[in-house]
């Protein structure tokens, strides 16, 4: 379900029309726009819209999941353990015979793989089954072009390689992640791509790359007047400042995680 769904269903729920919704915010026809996902409203805006619909940012961030099955209760209980960062419950759940038999068609074949491969990356000590689940995520699709969750699964198996010291291979499908990812329609989701891309460059003890992925990330993230991700970003760039001992550029990167993370309700690790 993507962002002008969510604010439609949740607006027509409440029995308001968009002209009262939109009035003081936007003019009714940017809100039809959002709402048709013709436009992307910039973080103000979509504050706006949140508080005068009494919902919150956190209802939002499920709207750029992908789905597992036709069951919207399933797929909501995935999103929700996946954007609250508990994966082992993720991983139990994925893995109960139930939500496998609801996995039907080829699409939510590879959102499962990809979840999976994902919770089982924080989990399991033994990368195996996270490079396993991973690889079939990047291979189980028709499209001529890799979609966004094809890149996703790319991105985040070059992390799982990055933890293994595979060099080559990390490098590799951090490229075919990222390759002509400017040509593709934008989606929200994409904003984690560069902030996985950059994670693998941490990983590999390649500082420089790193921040200067982190860097585009930002600027390709604000260029489509999205907030999500920047706080992570930001967290990681904090993290690599520190480990260079350059104290300030740490302080004004962890000032502005703060910042974003109390904004928007952003969850950022601990440590990585």
């Amino acid at each position: 379900m993507s962002l002008g769904t969510t604010l439609k269903q949740v607006r027509q729920r409440q029995g308001r029309s968009q002209a009262q919704v939109a009035e003081g915010i936007c003019a009714q026809s940017m809100l039809s726009a959002i709402e048709n996902d013709h436009y992307t409203p910039n973080a103000k805006l979509l504050l706006a819209l949140c508080h005068r619909l009494a919902i919150s940012l956190d209802e939002i961030s499920l709207a750029t999941d992908f789905a597992i099955s036709g069951d919207d209760t399933r797929n909501a209980r995935m999103q929700r353990l996946c954007n609250q960062h508990r994966y082992q419950e993720l991983r139990d759940f994925l893995m109960a015979p139930t939500t496998v038999a609801a996995v039907t068609t080829d699409q939510q074949t590879q959102a499962y793989y990809y979840y999976l491969g994902v919770a089982q990356l924080h989990v399991d000590t033994r990368l195996t089954a996270a490079q396993q689940n991973l690889t079939f995520a990047t291979t189980m699709t028709t499209q001529r072009h890799p979609t966004t969750l094809t890149r996703l699964a790319l991105a985040s198996l070059a992390v799982v390689k990055a933890k293994q010291q595979l060099n080559h291979s990390a490098a590799l499908l951090t490229d075919q992640a990222l390759a002509q990812l400017d040509q593709q329609p934008y989606e929200e989701n994409q904003n984690i791509i560069f902030y996985l891309a950059a994670l693998t460059a941490y990983r590999l003890n390649e500082p420089q790359l790193a921040t200067d992925r982190l860097l585009t990330g930002i600027r390709f993230i604000t260029d489509h007047h999205s907030h999500y991700m920047l706080a992570n970003c930001y967290r990681l760039m904090a993290e690599i400042a520190d480990q260079a001992g350059q104290k300030n550029e740490a302080a004004d990167a962890r000032q502005k995680q703060r910042f974003l993370s109390m904004l928007f309700h952003e969850k950022v690790p601990g440590k990585f």
